[in-house]
C-alpha cells in the first residue's frame, strides 16, 4: 500500500506559485484534458471526458472539441459542430493530436472512449464553419486503453495505452501491484506494433520540433522519457527526467522546443472526490531535456481553489492555455 501511496504522491503538498494575467475560459465546465494548438494560433480543446474513478462534473453530456483562436485580443471558446453520421451521443474524448498536411489540410485525431473501448477518431477541420468532418474510426486489438496520441502523418500516429487492461477493476489492481505493462504503440494502415514497453501507465506523449525524438510521461513513476524514433518507427530509450509530480500531458513550445507539462502535484486528491481537499494544479516548464542538467521550472501551482486537476498547458507566442481533467480550463498571458 505504501509504495500505491507514493505513486499517486498522496502526503504531498504544493506551494503555490501565481500568474498575474489569467482568466478561467467562459463555456469550458466539465474539462479540457488536451488542448493542442496548430501554428497558425487556432487551439483544439479536448472536454467532458469520463474516466474510470475520476468524478465528471456532467457524467450524462456528451463530450466536445472547443475551438479557441489565440490571435484574438480576448480569445473565446467555440464548440466545434461534428459531422452528421458520427455518434456525439457517446464521445467521450481523451488525448487529442492535430496534422497539418502539405495541402494544408487540418486533420485532428481525437482518443475517444464511447462505452468504455478505445478508439481513435480521425477528424478533418472545416475552418470556414467552425465543424469537424469524421472521416474514421480507427480500432486495434493493440489500442486497448489509449490516454494520448501524437500524429505522425494523416492516418499515422504513436498512441499511449495508460493500463494493460481496460477493466476498471483490474485497472486498479494493476496500478496496486505497479505492474509496468503500459506501452506505447505505433499505429498506420499498413503496421501496427508496439514500439515501447515497460511503464508503469504511460499518459502524455509529442515529439521534438526537430522530429528526432518522441516523449513519453510516466504518470505513475513522475517521469518524462526520451526516445529516439528510428526510420522504421521503433523507439529506444535515451534518456529519463524524475520529477516529484504525475506527469500527465506535454506539450511543446514552437519556438524553443520547451516542454510544458500539466502535472498532478497529489494524484490521491485526484481520485478521492474531497471537496475539502480539492485536486490541486502545476504547470512545469523543462529547458533543455537533452542535456546534462535540464532546466525544471515551476510556472504555474494552484491548491485547486481556482483550477482543479491540471492535465495540459499549451503555449503559443507568450499566450499559456491550462487545462484540467474535469473542471475548468484557464487562459494566461505570460
Amino acid at each position: 500500500l505504501s509504495s500505491c501511496r507514493s505513486r499517486l504522491n498522496a502526503s504531498r503538498e504544493i506551494a503555490p506559485v501565481t500568474l498575474p494575467n489569467c482568466r478561467l475560459i467562459k463555456g469550458i465546465e466539465t474539462g479540457s484534458e488536451d488542448i493542442d494548438i496548430l501554428p497558425n494560433g487556432l487551439a483544439f480543446i479536448s472536454s467532458g471526458l469520463k474516466y474510470p474513478g475520476i468524478k465528471s462534473l456532467a457524467p450524462d453530456k456528451p463530450g466536445e472539441i472547443f475551438l479557441m483562436d489565440l490571435n484574438e485580443d480576448n480569445p473565446r471558446a467555440v464548440e466545434l459542430r461534428i459531422s452528421r453520421g458520427f455518434d456525439v451521443a457517446s464521445f467521450n474524448p481523451h488525448g487529442i493530436s492535430t496534422y497539418v498536411d502539405r495541402d494544408d489540410t487540418v486533420y485532428l485525431f481525437v482518443v475517444n472512449h464511447p462505452h468504455q473501448k478505445s478508439t481513435v477518431e480521425l477528424f478533418k477541420f472545416v475552418e470556414d464553419d467552425n465543424s469537424l468532418v469524421h472521416l474514421k474510426t480507427i480500432q486495434h486489438d493493440l489500442l486497448t486503453s489509449v490516454n494520448d496520441i501524437v500524429a505522425m502523418g494523416p492516418d499515422s500516429f504513436y498512441a499511449t495505452n495508460d493500463h494493460y487492461f481496460s477493466d476498471f477493476v483490474l485497472m486498479f489492481l494493476e496500478m496496486f501491484l505497479g505492474l509496468t505493462w503500459s506501452n506505447v504503440v505505433y499505429y498506420s494502415p499498413k503496421e501496427v506494433k508496439e514500439v515501447a514497453a515497460g511503464f508503469y501507465s504511460a499518459n502524455g506523449i509529442n515529439i521534438s520540433l526537430d522530429k528526432k525524438y518522441i516523449y513519453v510521461a510516466d504518470i505513475f513513476d513522475h517521469n518524462v522519457h526520451v526516445m529516439e524514433k528510428h526510420a522504421n518507427w521503433n523507439l529506444t530509450h535515451v534518456k529519463t527526467l524524475q520529477l516529484d509530480t504525475l506527469i500527465d500531458n506535454l506539450s511543446i513550445d514552437p519556438h524553443t522546443g520547451d516542454i510544458w507539462i500539466g502535472c498532478h502535484p497529489n494524484g490521491m486528491k485526484l481520485f478521492y472526490d474531497d471537496p475539502e481537499n480539492l485536486p490541486a494544479s502545476e504547470v512545469l516548464r523543462i529547458q533543455n531535456i537533452l542535456s546534462e542538467e535540464p532546466t525544471v521550472t515551476r510556472v504555474y501551482a494552484d491548491n485547486g481553489s481556482v483550477l482543479q486537476g491540471t492535465s495540459v498547458a499549451s503555449i503559443y507566442e507568450g499566450k499559456l492555455l491550462i487545462g484540467t481533467v474535469f473542471h475548468r480550463a484557464l487562459y494566461c498571458e505570460l
